[in-house]
């Protein structure tokens, strides 16, 4: 039978990965069994809350040892199905790791994949799980509105830049925080924000305090550590705070934590997001958000990189911050 290739953890460490962590190898390619399917990945998402999961501290995942394969969703094609509900051909997001085939169950499935909806590729970003996250961040939590304003960190990122421009639907006006010019001008040329500030330079918080002069109405975080804090003293009395992710303390077993004092002064409503909380609203907003992507109001980035044996180094990208757009990994052909 011919090869499956996978990426296997080769080294457990607390830390910034390294290309030494992960280890390419060959299997047989799976049988599914009773009630299960065989799926070909075609595009494999990267995500930075995978190093959370490799090491245990991520909700629903136990911590990786070595030789296990690296957990992560992926866009793939039914090539035999075990199971009524699910036909040869058919695309689903589903949790699959890091190989070209997997043999998993109905459990595994995310989401069923509609071609007709936008590229397959957005069915791991703007049309699946960061989509969703940047969906229930302005449609469920922080709600901007008409004359308010909205910051977004990592703005350049699937998350942001939907959060960014799903606020602008709203009628917000919307500023990103990105950690370069070409991704500050991906921000404000293809997302279409209204200004983005480059947090790497050394007034970053006077260029902050131009662009928001009547202070931040909502920030939506997804950094935590020192950005969050200093981010507490730019909010407007009342100010929402979303507090999505923070990749800051991914690296580590230790949380360094937050002082809570600025956003007790602020009066700021803190807001902690998980994305599964918005799973019952998937359908609403797929349905919308294509339509958004057919109409040019809800634009992608992506970041790709092609073969499965190239996702390591990929993935070592993301963890730098050194991607712009959304990571992915084009596996294999759509059709085949």
């Amino acid at each position: 039978m011919a090869a499956n290739l996978q990426v296997q953890l080769a080294n457990q460490r607390d830390g910034m990965p390294e290309a030494g962590d992960f280890h390419v190898v060959e299997a047989p390619i799976p049988r599914p069994a009773p009630g299960q399917m065989l799926v070909r990945t075609v595009y494999l998402s990267l995500d930075p809350y995978v190093r959370k999961a490799i090491r245990g501290d991520h909700p629903g995942h136990k911590a990786l040892v070595e030789g296990d394969v690296i957990y992560g969703r992926s866009v793939c094609r039914v090539v035999r199905s075990h199971d009524d509900s699910y036909k040869v051909g058919d695309y689903l997001v589903a949790e699959t790791g890091w190989r070209q085939h997997a043999a998993i169950g109905p459990e595994k499935v995310v989401q069923r994949v509609d071609p007709s909806a936008g590229p397959l590729s957005a069915a791991i970003g703007a049309l699946g799980m960061p989509g969703l996250t940047a969906w229930g961040s302005v449609e469920h939590l922080s709600l901007p509105s008409l004359g308010e304003t909205l910051v977004v960190s990592a703005a350049a990122g699937p998350v942001g830049g939907c959060v960014g421009q799903l606020a602008k639907l709203r009628g917000a006006r919307v500023v990103g925080i990105a950690g370069s010019p070409e991704k500050c001008d991906l921000v404000t040329k293809t997302y279409g924000f209204d200004e983005c500030i480059n947090y790497k330079e050394a007034d970053w918080e006077e260029k902050l305090k131009t662009a928001c002069p009547a202070g931040v109405d909502v920030y939506h975080d997804n950094v935590g550590g020192a950005l969050l804090v200093d981010m507490a003293k730019h909010l407007s009395l009342y100010g929402r705070v979303v507090m999505c992710g923070r990749p800051a303390d991914y690296h580590s077993s230790k949380f360094h934590g937050v002082g809570l004092g600025p956003f007790i002064g602020r009066r700021a409503k803190l807001y902690g997001l998980v994305v599964y909380d918005y799973e019952h609203d998937l359908e609403r907003y797929l349905r919308l958000a294509s339509a958004w992507m057919r109409e040019g109001k809800l634009k992608i980035k992506e970041d790709r990189a092609d073969r499965l044996e190239n996702a390591p180094a990929h993935f070592l990208k993301l963890m730098h911050g050194e991607n712009i757009g959304k990571s992915i990994v084009a596996v294999g052909p759509e059709k085949a």
